[in-house]
């Protein structure tokens, strides 16, 4: 007999906004954090001020504000995936030119694969290599949110993945112009580098932008072109939850649908085909696009506001091991990949 998933308890809104509030409140300290260090960003500034805010402060720790912290790391998250959308044109990725995929479909496999292969060989959970692979093979913290948003891993995993993509971003920023040099990569080839090699789009501006105002637009066109591959993986990811619930359960499990395509990627794509058909006025997308960054940094704070520095302290250094052994390898294979189909 077929059998459906019990459905998650109901919590009211007026529970929830308590906690809520206070997500949103430390969103916006780490926002104006994030205008004084765009290169760090307001969604790390988030997770860290919410861990370091439950940390000292007791009463942030109540489980009355549990509630509000859960809709912010979840409803709101998959809201700032949607926003984000609309920032991007599917006819980018025709832009880029069909060159540069070998590039970006090369790292992309290497961040992936090597994500699976050494974290099992770290020894580290399933759900957190998945993170710290998206993050690195795609776009940082918006890829390690899709990602959450649908294998919905524990906190502490998500506070490892987005910390791990950080520490890389940062050191990406300060290395990269100098070897680009170094190497005497031209512009359109460090560009390529960047947007394939470096996560976060902040990054990707930051190091581009040093390295030569001839490399940050091609670098940010790569960028955007290379986070559409959330897409693909996320239904992928999608499918194999769905598939290993079934797997564990006891006969037939009926698996609705938005189980397997999550609503909020239905409406990321339509947000980026509205944009691609014009239907978003140009002079809407800062405001759109700010309003997504402020959206993921508020779920972000609300995973900080849940962790609990013992909880992380359990993980160890393997992640982090493992998040740059990533990076190297795919910026290796960036620029080998680039080598060898002379891009």
């Amino acid at each position: 007999m077929a059998r459906t998933l019990p459905a998650a308890p109901q919590t009211s809104l007026t529970t929830r906004l308590p906690g809520l509030a206070i997500t949103v409140a430390v969103a916006a300290a780490a926002t104006g954090l994030g205008l004084l260090a765009p290169v760090i960003g307001g969604p790390v500034f988030a997770i860290v001020l919410g861990v370091l805010a439950a940390t000292v402060i007791k009463p942030l720790r109540s489980a009355t504000l549990t509630p509000g912290y859960t809709l912010a790391s979840k409803g709101v998250l998959q809201l700032s995936i949607v926003v984000l959308g609309t920032g991007l044109s599917l006819q980018q990725v025709v832009h880029v030119g069909v060159s540069s995929l070998p590039v970006m479909l090369g790292t992309l496999a290497v961040a992936l694969g090597g994500a699976w292969l050494l974290g099992r060989w770290l020894k580290i959970g399933s759900d957190t290599r998945t993170l710290i692979g998206v993050g690195t093979g795609i776009c940082g913290a918006s890829a390690i949110a899709a990602t959450t948003a649908v294998i919905k891993p524990k906190d502490t995993e998500v506070a490892y993945a987005i910390g791990t993509i950080f520490t890389f971003n940062i050191a990406a920023v300060l290395l990269f112009p100098p070897l680009g040099h170094l190497l005497g990569l031209s512009p359109h080839a460090f560009g390529l580098w960047a947007g394939t090699a470096v996560n976060d789009t902040s990054s990707v501006v930051a190091a581009a932008y040093s390295y030569g105002a001839d490399a940050g637009p091609y670098a940010i066109v790569v960028k955007l072109t290379r986070s559409l591959m959330i897409i693909p993986i996320v239904i992928a990811l999608a499918l194999l939850k769905a598939r290993r619930d079934s797997a564990n359960g006891h006969g037939e499990v009926h698996l609705p649908w938005h189980r397997i395509v999550p609503l909020f990627l239905i409406g990321f794509v339509v947000a980026a085909a509205t944009d691609t058909a014009g239907l978003i006025p140009d002079s809407w997308h800062p405001a759109l696009s700010a309003l997504g960054t402020f959206l993921i940094t508020t779920a972000l704070a609300g995973i900080g506001l849940s962790l609990r520095f013992a909880d992380m302290r359990k993980a160890g250094a393997r992640p982090l091991l493992l998040g740059g052994l990533l990076w190297i390898a795919v910026a290796a294979s960036s620029l080998g990949i680039q080598a060898i189909t002379g891009l």
